[in-house]
């Protein structure tokens, strides 16, 4: 039975980074992949798929809903471990509601809590500002990924509230005090 964690958060909350610290301190049980890595990684091939999604990307909008859930389920469906963190998403009511819809086929993988990295606006512009990784890191495009995150999070929130599934933790501390807090309450759901 394949256990999964939905980890999101604004752009710069450091969704990804909280992750990829928690995969690496648990290696032997939890696979870490990020939505934005998944999908860079067949930008990056030059692929036909890729360039689509980079048409998408580059501009700070979503990637189309039947890309991303495929690229999901199959991350999740190969992963090597049981416990598997996934950050980015769902960035849409729809994203959430297409895979809402694929865990009720695949009875083999659980959601066990989507886990929100909160942080303000202003934290989290200041951190993709610094950051500038690429092209896509600029004032124009945060704005537009941060309406793109904003707009859909508080129906987000809800669904997974009325579950029970949603676990905020506050992303404006030191990286070892969020790390340490969401590994405590990953573990304590297994």
């Amino acid at each position: 039975m394949k256990q999964l964690f939905l980890i999101i958060g604004a752009p710069g909350s450091g969704k990804t980074t909280d992750a990829q610290i928690i995969a690496k301190n648990n290696a032997e049980h939890i696979v870490h992949y990020s939505t934005g890595d998944l999908l860079r990684e067949e930008v990056s091939s030059g692929s036909e798929r890729g360039k689509l999604i980079d048409s998408f990307v580059s501009k700070g909008n979503l990637v189309p809903l039947e890309i991303v859930i495929d690229t999901i389920i199959s991350a999740i469906k190969t992963a090597p471990k049981d416990i598997i963190l996934i950050d980015g998403y769902p960035r849409s009511v729809e994203q959430m509601e297409a895979l809402d819809s694929q865990l009720k086929i695949h009875k083999d993988v659980v959601l066990k809590s989507v886990i929100e990295v909160v942080v303000s606006e202003e934290v989290a512009k200041d951190r993709v500002l610094g950051r500038a990784r690429g092209a896509d890191d600029n004032v124009e495009v945060f704005y537009n990924r941060m309406n793109v995150y904003l707009a859909p999070l508080k129906t987000i929130q809800d669904f997974y509230a009325k579950d029970n599934l949603l676990h905020k933790i506050d992303g404006q501390r030191s990286i070892e005090q969020i790390v340490d807090d969401m590994q405590a309450f990953i573990k304590s759901q297994l």
